[in-house]
């Protein structure tokens, strides 16, 4: 199972994903949106200077822990625009 995390804020995204795959396409959407619109506006108080660093991370979710198999960056969204990493 794959799960997409802003890692600046430790925030866990909404939604659980099949594949890698899948969630990647959920950040090329979320890619589209304006920085300072849900969900790409951060959650803290210096939200116009922050940035969201999203990461897709996959867990072995077939123990009652989950364990975290691989974590990657993906993709960075602020004011400054969107940065995606050069490999996917």
């Amino acid at each position: 199972m794959f799960i997409i995390e802003d890692e600046i804020h430790a925030e866990p995204q909404k939604g659980e994903y099949k594949t890698f795959e899948d969630a990647f396409v959920e950040l090329k959407k979320r890619a589209a949106i304006p920085w300072n619109e849900k969900p790409n506006r951060c959650p803290c108080t210096n939200w116009k200077d922050c940035e969201r660093n999203y990461q897709i991370i996959e867990y072995d979710t077939t123990k009652i822990s989950w364990k975290e198999l691989k974590r990657k960056d993906i993709l960075t969204i602020s004011a400054k625009g969107v940065k995606w990493t050069d490999e996917k």
